[in-house]
């Protein structure tokens, strides 16, 4: 980022900071902050051990240091602004998941959000339906670049160790699954979570290759590790059964030697399937018992876009393109690094490499992730 492009940034962030809401959270004197800055030296990439005892110290803050980055502490701190972590004196931090598009899927922008959106709902329904959290436990943001940040504040949950967390992750990262548990017989005739889940897997798994030509899908089951052709084709044969038996909850599932090779070894494809049931999370952050994390209201600094929070209802039709966007259409001019074709504000813009007259909140929004230069106000 060259220094005009730094400058322009700057003040279209400190225009948006002098009308902004400032979302504080909860405790906020017990909270660290820290900043990265426009300004910042290649030696400090963040100023953090910062405190604040109200809100208006930190709308003056903001508002006087004009910061591109802003984040505040997941963890509550008798001294949150001493200078090493030891001396802050944990009392607790919230539990979060992060869903970033980055970690899931590639794509373009727009794409990556739309995928995102589908994992940050299924975290939701397994929090909600399977873990015993309302919704009205959990706070929904959207982080302003490539996900959503989910935070549970329970006082139940606030003291719990990384440990602790580590295991709320594994259930819905579907981590360390053991096939006897997931397809024991059940009582009842209702079967959820990773039960279902794994049962719905393997019949996926099956049926695919039921519907594939059978040289093929023998080929296929012989080709993991144990497995001879035989085997594979007694197993095939027997496979409209055992897909018959995964649908009845009650009815006991023998695993063989065939169908545990299956489950558990890489090279059948198995856990590629069984990857798409779960909640793909930032497992470190959720662990993570002393956290920074963006703030509401703030605007993300590799993008422009507001960190906004939402509710869970407003989920689905939240569209980040048009409803986290603060900067408009008036136009400037940029030097793009490549051409590229991108939604935002409700249309569809192509830029071509080199100068281009954009909407301003395209401009933001490319000069911020360094894919272009500001170039100067109004039309090519």
């Amino acid at each position: 980022m060259n220094a005009a492009t730094n400058e322009y940034l700057k003040q279209k962030f400190s225009d948006y900071y002098q009308k902004a809401i400032i979302d504080t959270p909860t405790a906020l004197e017990q909270r660290e902050w820290g900043f990265i800055f426009f300004d910042q030296s290649a030696e400090v990439r963040m100023k953090r051990h910062v405190a604040f005892s109200t809100r208006d110290e930190v709308e003056n803050y903001i508002k006087s240091m004009i910061p591109r980055h802003v984040y505040y502490s997941t963890a509550y701190y008798a001294l949150p602004s001493a200078g090493t972590m030891q001396d802050k004196i944990w009392s607790g931090a919230d539990l979060i998941f992060d869903l970033d598009a980055d970690h899931i899927v590639r794509g373009s922008y727009d794409e990556m959000l739309e995928r995102v959106k589908e994992e940050t709902l299924k975290i939701i329904d397994m929090l909600t339906h399977e873990l015993g959290f309302s919704q009205k436990d959990i706070n929904l943001v959207f982080s302003g670049g490539r996900g959503y940040h989910l935070h549970i504040k329970n006082l139940e949950v606030r003291g719990w160790t990384s440990a602790e967390r580590r295991e709320i992750v594994d259930y819905v990262c579907g981590t360390g699954l053991d096939p006897e548990i997931m397809l024991r017989e059940r009582k009842s005739m209702e079967i959820k979570g990773w039960p279902a889940r794994y049962r719905n897997s393997i019949i996926e798994y099956l049926q695919a290759l039921r519907k594939s030509e059978r040289d093929e899908a023998i080929k296929k089951i012989s080709s993991i590790k144990g497995i001879g052709k035989d085997s594979a084709d007694d197993f095939l044969k027997s496979s409209g059964g055992l897909i018959n038996r995964l649908k009845k909850p009650e009815k006991k599932i023998i695993i063989n030697r065939v169908l545990r090779a299956i489950v558990t070894q890489e090279e059948s494809g198995f856990a590629e399937i069984l990857k798409e049931k779960a909640a793909l999370t930032d497992e470190p952050v959720t662990t993570d018992i002393k956290r920074l994390i963006r703030m509401p209201g703030s605007l993300h600094g590799g993008s422009g876009f507001r960190v906004l929070n939402i509710s869970i209802k407003e989920l689905e039709s939240f569209d980040p393109l048009i409803d986290a966007v603060f900067f408009g259409e008036n136009p400037i001019k940029i030097n793009a690094a490549f051409g590229l074709t991108m939604p935002i504000l409700g249309n569809k813009y192509s830029v071509e490499k080199g100068i281009n007259s954009v909407p301003e909140a395209l401009g933001v929004f490319l000069c911020a992730r360094g894919i272009a230069e500001y170039a100067g106000g109004g039309k090519k």
